[in-house]
């Protein structure tokens, strides 16, 4: 069964807006939600990135049943594990449980740029996380905890508020170094492609290292609006930049770099990767590439913030209703 989410795009409404907004997606029918946790917008013209942590902690308490995550946290740079390992668990007694921690290796705009380091490359980054995913379960267990790790020191720490078990974590994995590596240590797997070969792979490891059965968790923007052309538009404005894939938008350090890297991206390429307009079925069929891969869960990330409750009220329990008919959920 494929299981539906709702993206709080912190990158593109403000935080009173997003909570409103999750309030909305619960009652439209969404099974789980997922926040985005940057300190910039992808492009200037996005206009908005408040603190993930706080606005999971007012949905927390305005919500009741759907499920909560973070897609993705990066506990390597910008925070240290041991705050992570804290604030997650804290997140999870308020949510009565509902919240899982996603987590990766990060962005250079989001990370580097902010504490002023320098930017690792990928192998270190990966290094860095796994690091990172240790600290957080050692603290995950209510023990006093001392870490003198290659990339971290942890000195007599405790999280002393923890939901019974702990945190479940899902990880953001590529391809076969990082399943090998991440399986071990997560819960939960989180991809940002419709590759089958992750699925696989990861199930396949799971399996040999006789673990339980887990999530595979995706998320595809979507840009619904009742004028295709229009609709169009507003992707190419805010979303032009997706098109560069995970190995491009992990490198560039700012919004004026993305910008840069997007400024020869027509609309109609962005068309060609977004589904655009009013058509609910042409929505669907953009999202049956990852449930026909495997994954578990989809998290849908309506763009535009002007008529994202407007998607809420009127669109979203239509258009789940159609999703969970053709992937038979």
């Amino acid at each position: 069964m494929t299981r539906f989410g709702y993206t709080l795009m912190t990158e593109q409404s403000g935080p009173k807006e997003l909570v409103r907004y999750a309030v909305a997606a619960e009652q439209a029918g969404f099974d789980f939600e997922v926040s985005s946790d940057h300190y910039f917008p992808w492009l200037d013209a996005m206009g908005h990135s408040p603190y993930a942590w706080s606005v999971l902690g007012a949905v927390a308490a305005v919500t009741e049943r759907v499920d909560l995550m973070t897609y993705v946290t990066c506990p390597t740079m910008r925070y240290h594990p041991a705050v992570v390992a804290q604030k997650s668990a804290t997140l999870g007694l308020l949510s009565d449980n509902r919240f899982t921690l996603g987590l990766g290796s990060g962005e250079n705009l989001n990370e580097h740029v902010v504490v002023g380091d320098g930017w690792p490359v990928a192998a270190v980054r990966q290094d860095m996380l796994a690091e990172a995913i240790q600290i957080i379960r050692a603290l995950h267990t209510g023990e006093l905890t001392t870490w003198v790790g290659e990339y971290f020191r942890v000195d007599s720490a405790k999280v002393w508020d923890l939901p019974d078990g702990g945190v479940p974590l899902a990880i953001a994995v590529s391809g076969d170094r990082s399943i090998a590596e991440f399986a071990p240590l997560a819960d939960h797997m989180i991809a940002v492609e419709p590759e089958a070969d992750l699925v696989t792979g990861w199930d396949r490891s799971r399996t040999e290292l006789g673990l339980p059965a887990s999530r595979k968790i995706g998320q595809i923007p979507i840009c619904w609006g009742p004028d295709k052309d229009a609709a169009i538009a507003r992707a190419h404005e805010l979303f032009r930049w997706f098109g560069g894939g995970w190995r491009v938008n992990a490198d560039l350090p700012t919004p004026a770099a993305f910008e840069a890297a997007s400024q020869f991206v027509r609309p109609e390429d962005v068309a060609g990767s977004i589904a655009c307009g009013p058509d609910l079925d042409e929505l669907v069929e953009s999202v049956r590439p990852f449930w026909e891969a495997g994954f578990t869960d989809v998290a849908l990330v309506q763009v535009g913030n002007e008529n994202q409750q407007e998607f809420l009220d009127k669109v979203a329990q239509p258009l789940l209703d159609k999703l969970r008919a053709a992937a038979g959920s």
